[in-house]
């Protein structure tokens, strides 16, 4: 077993090595990590997503780390309710949506980072305001949209300070 593994949830309508996941990846693994990206387009149903992750048990030795984007990253936070996870780093998160069973589920990590678009058509940022402010989290806004690829660069300095923290 790996000391340090990030484990990866991708969006609704993207796969488990999109360009987000593989950069990320990348930077995860220059840092030692065990490296983890399971398939969730089988299902569109987010809490049907955060039951196939905990059945898949992700354990570390030391560091466990989700990160998630859109879907993903309200799949990692409701599942962290249940692992012991040391980090999450949340991308343009789904939270506050209906038909979601839990609109607000409480991060449990010791550190959780959001970072968000500006200009996010999908998921208002407002969200992540309202999230981060109730649950003390930090949040950074980037000058880009939903999918965020415009602010990749930025995404992946701040995972890599992210990473840096945690482990």
């Amino acid at each position: 077993m790996s000391k340090d593994i990030v484990f990866f949830a991708h969006g609704k309508e993207s796969g488990p090595w999109g360009t987000k996941i593989k950069k990320l990846a990348k930077i995860a693994k220059k840092y030692g990590c065990q490296v983890e990206s399971p398939d969730y387009s089988w299902t569109m149903d987010p809490d049907e997503r955060v039951r196939m992750l905990l059945k898949l048990k992700p354990k570390a030795g030391r560091n466990l780390i989700l990160v998630g984007s859109s879907m993903g990253g309200y799949v990692s936070a409701v599942a962290s309710k249940y692992l012991k996870v040391k980090g999450l780093f949340l991308m343009a998160p789904a939270f506050f949506r209906i038909g979601y069973k839990i609109k607000n589920p409480k991060p449990k990590a010791k550190l959780t980072l959001i970072v968000h678009g500006i200009n996010d058509e999908l998921i208002p940022v407002e969200h992540s305001f309202r999230y981060a402010k109730e649950h003390k989290t930090e949040l950074y806004v980037v000058d880009s949209d939903h999918r965020l690829a415009s602010a990749l660069p930025i995404i992946e300095k701040l995972f890599e300070i992210f990473l840096k923290r945690i482990l």
